[in-house]
């Protein structure tokens, strides 16, 4: 479990074959999970951080398209006790998106699928980072970006096109299917 609170923006140091190596300085041990650009993983290496992304983590985010040098998003997990800043956020990703515009209001498209959950006022993951949602469309939502987010984490570096990690709100997805039976 995470709060979509970014501790750290780490570096790729490589990614090859599901293989990923992050420079970081987070304090991690063996079988910690960390959020990786809102994806749970879980540490195999540290100094550098390494994880392995299996083909079904790859396929279903952006972290196939990691390249040396990218920067990323990182989140331990909470642990007992932490304070729950953002929201829940499981680092499950539902799905990815693409930045539509960056301004005053950064737009998202979001598939179908994602977007059913998202309402305005509602909680969103992009890269891990919790966002409050400020406007949708049929197409997708619109977050308005704070300077403290767009300093402290890979927002500020998006441009139009880019694809990003989505994580609709889970007591969405809970409300959905207490409501079909």
């Amino acid at each position: 479990m995470f709060t979509g609170l970014i501790r750290e923006v780490g570096t790729v140091v490589s990614m090859k074959d599901g293989r990923l190596a992050i420079d970081a300085t987070l304090d991690a041990e063996l079988g910690d999970s960390i959020a990786v650009n809102g994806v749970c993983l879980t540490v195999v290496g540290s100094t550098p951080l390494r994880f392995d992304a299996v083909s079904e983590t790859l396929a279903r985010t952006s972290l196939g398209d990691l390249r040396d040098g990218a920067r990323v998003n990182l989140e331990p997990a909470l642990r007992a006790g932490d304070a729950l800043g953002g929201h829940y956020v499981q680092g499950h990703v539902d799905g990815v998106g693409t930045v539509r515009s960056v301004g005053e209001l950064t737009w998202f498209d979001a598939p179908v699928e994602i977007n059913r959950y998202v309402v305005e006022k509602g909680s969103i993951a992009v890269e891990g980072t919790s966002l409050t949602v400020a406007a949708t469309d049929e197409g997708g939502f619109a977050v308005a970006l704070i300077p403290h987010t767009l300093d402290h984490t890979t927002l500020g570096e998006l441009q139009p096109g880019a694809r990003v990690n989505l994580e609709a709100d889970v007591l969405a997805k809970y409300v959905e299917k207490l409501l079909r039976r």
